[in-house]
This record gives structure tokens, sequence and C-alpha cells, in this order.
């Protein structure tokens, strides 16, 4: 089994900073593309942002230019640096990743719990 495990999520003012962070834990064998989802009540998940095990990375237009995806491939972690926050990025954040457990053969999309970002105006 694969656990993802979020933090540094929080309330914050418009035009702050807020860096999110998940871990990866458990039997894994190997996890390849890594990203953040948020979502708010009545809408359906979006992605924020994605990363490849070799750093290649997707944003959401509504994010590019502000929020950086990075990882630690050492440490099974990804990153999300989010700067400027606007109200509208109010939402939880999801981590997901692409991963294979130890003896597995198929991979599988694994979610974390979610964290809450407020951004007050």
């Amino acid at each position: 089994q694969v656990q993802l495990v979020e933090s540094g999520g929080g309330l914050v003012q418009a035009g702050g900073s807020l860096r999110l962070s998940c871990a990866a834990s458990g039997s894994i064998s190997s996890i390849n593309a890594m990203g953040w989802y948020r979502q708010v009540p009545g809408k359906q998940r979006e992605l924020v942002a994605s990363i490849t095990t070799s750093g290649s990375t997707n944003y959401a237009d509504s994010v590019k230019g502000r929020f950086t995806i990075s990882r630690d491939n050492a440490k099974k972690t990804v990153y999300l640096q989010m700067n400027s926050l606007k109200p509208e990025d109010t939402a939880v954040y999801y981590c997901k990743a692409d991963a294979r457990v130890v003896g597995g053969i198929r991979q599988y999309v694994y979610w974390g719990q979610g964290t809450q970002v407020t951004v007050s105006s």
C-alpha cells in the first residue's frame, strides 16, 4: 500500500504564500508522475500542477507564473510553492501519485487526504 500525507495548508491573506508538501510512504517500488489537484464544493477536482520523475512540469493556466511544483525523489516527496495567492485559490488541495508497490505489476493512482487552503481578501 501507498500512503500520501499532505501538510502546509492554512489561512493566508491575498498576495501571500504557502508551501504544500506531500510525502509518500509504504511498500513503494516506484513512483512515476506526482501532482496537485484542488476541489471546491460543488465543482470537479481540477489539476493544479504535475511533475514527472525527470522533472517535466505541467500547470493549470490559472496558476502559471504563481505556483511552482517540485519533487525530491529520494524523499518521495512533492512540493507546491504557492505565491501571490488569490481568494479564488481557496480549495482543498489533494496530492496524487502514480505508483507501483513492491511485488506489484501494475501502476495505480493514489490520493492524499487533502489539505485546506483558504485565501482571504
